[in-house]
């Protein structure tokens, strides 16, 4: 098993990120500069967080268009899993590989705190080392979160697509609890076929102990286990 970790300019996550995975969690794991593309084969791709080109134009809208995302985007349409956390969340969405956009917060101004999220769904390769609305605390660190589905998409068809929700310490979904103004709540939305996570809280901040939480772990740790069982 093997995963890569895109770096892209402005990437600020990156060594976080391939750190938990290949020494908290012991996956074998690059990290892979975008310029030279995905030319081995991966299991799983993350895309971390971070200001990629700055967040000129809109935040991601240039990494979703270099060509190392038409790599990202064939291990989409394989057995692979694709990660967006924070700017790699904006990416993919600028990309397609995810419904709908991350905007500015509803109140535009930078948000870096914990925060709580329940567990809307166990059944996919992300959060399958989880319980059922459990709730758990990863923190955030954007301006530009707010998720936004399309207009197109029926209420059905996006609660099969959301993996995660802002919640309070007790999993009650309320203004209060949503930081960003996120509709909705969702901070964690899926692709169609539930391989691609794109999700803005950072799961690489809340591994370890010393950090003061270990919530975020399992997202990586069921996605190693979802790949030693199906690929």
């Amino acid at each position: 098993m093997r995963f890569a970790v895109v770096q892209f300019g402005g990437s600020n996550c990156d060594r976080d990120v391939a750190r938990v995975l290949s020494e908290v969690c012991g996956i074998d794991t690059d990290l892979v500069w975008y310029k030279e593309g995905l030319s081995r084969a991966y299991d799983a791709v993350v895309l971390p967080g971070g200001f990629s080109y700055g967040d000129y134009l809109r935040a991601g809208a240039i990494a979703a268009r270099t060509r190392v995302m038409d790599d990202v985007r064939r291990i989409a349409r394989g057995d692979g899993l694709v990660l967006g956390i924070c700017n790699g969340a904006q990416i993919l969405a600028e990309s397609g590989l995810v419904p709908g956009v991350f905007t500015v917060n509803a109140y535009p101004r930078f948000i870096c705190r914990p925060a709580f999220l329940r567990v809307e769904r166990n059944d996919t390769p992300f959060t399958r080392l989880y319980g059922q609305g459990e709730v758990v605390e990863i923190p955030i660190a954007h301006r530009e979160g707010r998720y936004i589905p399309p207009a197109s998409m029926g209420s059905g068809d996006l609660e099969e697509r959301v993996a995660f929700r802002f919640c309070d310490a007790h999993g009650n979904v309320t203004a209060g609890s949503n930081p960003n103004g996120s509709h909705g709540n969702i901070t964690g939305v899926l692709s169609e076929r539930g391989n691609v996570l794109a999700m803005m809280p950072h799961p690489e901040r809340a591994s370890e102990e010393i950090l003061g939480s270990t919530g975020g772990k399992r997202v990586f740790l069921s996605m190693a286990e979802y790949i030693v069982e199906n690929c």
